[in-house]
């Protein structure tokens, strides 16, 4: 497989100085290049953290990969970003250095595992409000050139109702939320579809519940999260899938390798390409995407 973010690198130099005729043909070679439509963004995000946000983040876009699909992680998860130990690379740098002018987007994009493309977030994204109109053109230009060269676009948020978080996912274009069976994981998953809600009635909003002994304990929890947000907030939130509680996940954790490269064969490995046939099935098809440009305008504009 054509790595990604050695494409990306060549893509942002080749900007540099050249024809746009000769971009194409250096991208061309040896690629598949999306051209005609932006990136499809999703924010992954939940009410509290240990409901295994990341690690699903990390492995549903392992799965989307080896569907075809061209994808991009980036780590918004300001307080505990961990996607790189649960994918197994190292950053030395993350969007920070970028936003400083310390580092160019291309020099921070690590190589993750099958030819993943993963953007360290670190504290980069809060720095945002502080940039002069120049810089943010600047910085949403790079993004920009993504849009052609990626299907989808992760975004793994921080657990909670910052405002952080909350503007994170009122700028993707979709919205994951991640429940576990917990009375108190249901009720803080219930607060982050409010909130969305109170902000913006439209809001795509899809559910997995993760951790469950069964596929019966998984739908419970959906549909009392379903019928209360359709009850009291008049907002359609629709199940995606359901995870089911697997020693495989703990283990692949240890080895800084993520469970559906490890544990191929696992449970928890099925119900994951089962969440992505399912996103396949429906992407891009409830609303146009915004892409990656759309998403930082709608943040900046925030």
């Amino acid at each position: 497989m054509t790595d990604q973010a050695e494409k990306l690198r060549n893509l942002v130099q080749s900007m540099k100085g050249k024809s746009k005729e000769k971009t194409k043909d250096k991208l061309t070679k040896g690629s598949v290049i999306k051209k005609e439509n932006s990136a499809y963004v999703y924010a992954i995000t939940s009410g509290k953290g240990g409901v295994g946000k990341s690690n699903l983040t990390a492995n549903l876009a392992l799965g989307l990969q080896r569907e075809g699909k061209e994808v991009m992680v980036i780590d918004a998860d300001l307080g505990m970003a961990n996607l790189d130990v649960i994918l197994g690379v190292s950053p030395s740098y993350n969007l920070s250095h970028v936003i400083r002018g310390e580092k160019k987007l291309e020099e921070i994009i690590v190589d993750g595992p099958d030819g993943l493309a993963l953007i360290p977030g670190g504290s980069g994204l809060e720095e945002l409000a502080n940039l002069s109109s120049y810089q943010i053109n600047n910085l949403i230009d790079c993004w920009n050139k993504i849009d052609k060269e990626f299907d989808i676009i992760l975004i793994d948020t921080g657990a909670g109702l910052t405002n952080n978080v909350i503007n994170f996912v009122l700028a993707a274009d979709e919205a994951i939320v991640i429940s576990t069976p917990e009375p108190t994981s249901i009720t803080d998953a219930y607060g982050v579809i409010k909130v969305i809600a109170k902000h913006d009635q439209e809001a795509i909003i899809k559910l997995v519940v993760n951790q469950v002994e069964n596929s019966n304990e998984g739908n419970k929890v959906a549909d009392r999260l379903v019928k209360t947000a359709r009850d009291f907030l008049k907002l359609e939130v629709s199940l995606l899938g359901v995870l089911p509680t697997d020693k495989a996940v703990t283990k692949a954790v240890k080895k800084r390798r993520p469970f559906f490269l490890e544990f191929p064969k696992a449970q928890v490995v099925k119900s994951t390409n089962q969440i992505v046939a399912k996103l396949l099935d429906k992407e891009a098809k409830e609303k146009e995407p915004k892409g990656i440009k759309g998403f930082f305008n709608k943040l900046l504009n925030f």
